[in-house]
């Protein structure tokens, strides 16, 4: 019988494996917004345009977690990349688009003050994830420039 040696294979890092789970949260919470407006630096995209661009999101966050599965290292850089862009653009969303567009977009009545807090609270955590993120820098060990 054949043994198996899995001391020579490295094991993901729980951190790796929570990110992981938490960009395939990602990647499901905007799938399942397809069809919906999509706000984007500071415009609300309805339609087909909106369609594309949460296409594009679900494949960004798709190729975020297989890059944090196999712990590539341009994932790294793609994270703290992607990261700083959903930051500038919930800010820029936050300034640039009025209640009554989000209203108009959603049909239904928005709490603007509530609105602000989730937006800035979601700063927040992005931000923090980020900073993890930059710090375990180590963690991405594969330096292959494909995932397959």
């Amino acid at each position: 019988m054949e043994e198996i040696d899995n001391d020579s294979e490295e094991r993901r890092p729980l951190g790796i494996v929570l990110l992981g789970g938490l960009y395939l949260f990602f990647f499901m919470l905007t799938v399942s917004t397809f069809g919906q407006p999509f706000p984007l630096l500071g415009a609300i995209y309805r339609g087909r345009a909106a369609e594309v661009l949460v296409f594009a999101d679900s494949l960004i966050c798709l190729y975020l977690f297989l890059g944090l599965m196999k712990r590539q290292t341009l994932t790294w850089y793609l994270l703290i990349g992607y990261n700083t862009f959903e930051v500038v653009n919930t800010l820029i969303n936050l300034m640039g688009i009025s209640a009554g567009e989000l209203e108009k977009a959603l049909g239904q009545p928005v709490d603007t003050r509530g609105v602000a807090v989730d937006n800035l609270s979601v700063m927040v955590a992005i931000l923090l994830l980020t900073a993890f993120i930059y710090k375990h820098r180590g963690y991405f060990t594969n330096r292959s420039k494909y995932l397959f």
